[in-house]
């Protein structure tokens, strides 16, 4: 198939026009085109006096001999599927986030019926209560944020970027577009869908799903599994279930499951994972920065990834949502987590990101897998006292974070959190090693983005929950070492996002159809 790439673009066109304009500049007869596919489109902002897209596509020819100059390339085909599994067991996942919902599909799509176990509720009912705790302070601990239909990226800003490299990228993009995100997230370099269209896809993948033959189970917290010769008896508050292939797609939060899986022998280790805050900066800041002043193109709210390497630590930005707020995003009482969210126009005054210190396996004395879990509940709970126990989350200004002095009045920028906010020290919060790096980290990055530590940016604690800090081991099967239990995606430490849980989802589905289990 012919392939262009390098395409300099520098007005804002449609579809069509767009075509018309590549087959004019590269002497393509019209009548010569059977399919014309956008692969990629990006923004080149390089150089601010000359920004522009930047496009590759892909072509289909009536005659490809007659263009020799454009590049060829193979189409990638996904490997094969092996289909070896013979039971009567009906295959049960645990967790109803990216790594449960994409093994489910690849499972329905192959011809199995498996059971999906969520301890939350269905995204309708979740929303209202996820709501109930930003508006009211009324935490539910087993339906938030974290958990509940569409896992934690449910309320998210929906990014679908990932720096993994897979061949299931594409067909994790295709699935998401096929059950109703708009169709440019299958070519923009930067792919996001928003929490508003997230709601609406998750309902109908579940609808799919059912009309194959599978099964939700909400409201059902997985509290204990039990083995019995060649299959697992699965329990759960309130029914038990028996199957031979029970998938943990349990996510990032679960830490009660966690150490039930741990009481149950099931191998568990450290991982490295971050701890850090939520930045807020004026969203015309950030795109005058990366932009400049003299394009002309309807360009996207701009975004930003940075990262510090210091003289003992990292610093990064992780999870960035432009046009969006910093949300709450506690799964336990008596705690404050945040994370972002944007809707798909994200359209809101403020940019947030994740502002984080990576914490490393050797931070923690003894042998403990679960010392980094108890690590980030600690630092949920000082957050919580530190804002007056009422479930405000501490703010402070870049300046006073910097000065180490507790912030006394709100400047230009104000906290989008709800249900409220305290002014504080985080200096009080933190370790001085995170500290101290966050510091580094926010001067430096003011180099590569001027005006990152304007000194009104507003810093909200805590940000602990972007990745698993255990491992559940699994082997070369992706099982664990109990026959039957596979491990999957961020909670267990195989993925760092919506598009790589997914494909640790697919790749899970794939072994369970290709492990014989009789």
């Amino acid at each position: 198939m012919p392939k262009i790439d390098n395409i300099k673009i520098y007005e804002d066109l449609t579809e069509d026009k767009l075509q018309a304009k590549i087959l004019q500049k590269y002497k393509i007869n019209p009548q010569d085109i059977l399919s014309f596919t956008i692969i990629k489109k990006s923004i080149d902002a390089r150089d601010k006096n000359n920004v522009h897209y930047n496009y590759t596509i892909h072509l289909e020819v009536s005659n490809e001999t007659k263009y020799p100059h454009l590049k060829r390339v193979e189409n990638i085909f996904l490997p094969p599927i092996n289909k070896r599994r013979n039971s009567s067991y009906k295959p049960i996942i645990i967790g109803s986030g990216p790594a449960g919902l994409f093994c489910a599909l690849t499972l329905i799509n192959n011809g199995y019926e498996p059971i999906i176990i969520e301890q939350g509720s269905s995204v309708d009912e979740r929303i209202s209560i996820v709501n109930e705790y930003r508006y009211k302070a009324k935490i539910n601990t087993t339906c938030n944020v974290q958990f509940g239909e569409g896992g934690a990226g449910t309320f998210s800003d929906g990014k679908l970027t990932t720096g993994i490299s897979s061949p299931y990228i594409k067909e994790v993009l295709n699935y998401f577009y096929q059950f109703g995100a708009p169709k440019e997230i299958t070519y923009l370099s930067h792919p996001h869908i928003g929490t508003d269209n997230l709601i609406v896809i998750l309902k109908h993948i579940r609808s799919y799903i059912e009309s194959k033959g599978g099964k939700y189970y909400f409201n059902t917290k997985f509290i204990d599994f039990k083995q019995e010769d060649n299959y697992l008896k699965v329990i759960c508050e309130n029914q038990e279930f028996t199957t031979d292939a029970l998938v943990l797609a349990i996510g990032h939060s679960s830490r009660d499951t966690i150490r039930m899986l741990y009481n149950k022998n099931i191998n568990i280790t450290r991982k490295n994972f971050s701890v850090g805050v939520r930045i807020e900066h004026h969203q015309d800041m950030i795109n005058k920065a990366q932009y400049g002043t003299k394009t002309k193109l309807n360009l996207p709210p701009a975004e930003y990834k940075l990262v510090y390497h210091g003289p003992n630590r990292s610093c990064y930005t992780f999870c960035m949502c432009p046009g969006g707020e910093v949300i709450a995003s506690s799964s336990e009482p008596e705690s404050i987590v945040t994370n972002g969210m944007s809707l798909f126009n994200r359209a809101q005054e403020n940019a947030n990101s994740a502002l984080l210190v990576n914490i490393q396996t050797t931070d923690f004395s003894g042998i403990d897998p679960l010392a980094g879990l108890k690590f980030q509940e600690q630092l949920e709970h000082q957050a919580y006292l530190l804002a007056g126990s009422n479930y405000n989350a501490p703010v402070q200004r870049v300046e006073d974070f910097l000065n180490n002095q507790k912030s006394t009045h709100i400047g230009k920028i104000i906290p989008s959190y709800k249900p409220g906010y305290t002014l504080c020290n985080l200096n009080d919060l933190f370790p001085k090693f995170i500290s101290d790096t966050l510091k580094e980290g926010i001067q430096y990055f003011d180099h590569k983005i001027k005006g990152f530590a304007n000194p009104d940016a507003i810093l909200t604690g805590v940000e602990t929950r972007s990745s698993s800090p255990v491992t559940i081991t699994r082997n070369e099967n992706y099982m664990s070492n109990i026959k039957g239990i596979y491990p999957c995606g961020e909670g267990a430490g195989y993925a760092g996002g919506i598009t790589s849980a997914a494909i640790d989802g697919i790749k899970v589905a794939i072994k369970i159809i290709e492990n014989n289990q009789n």
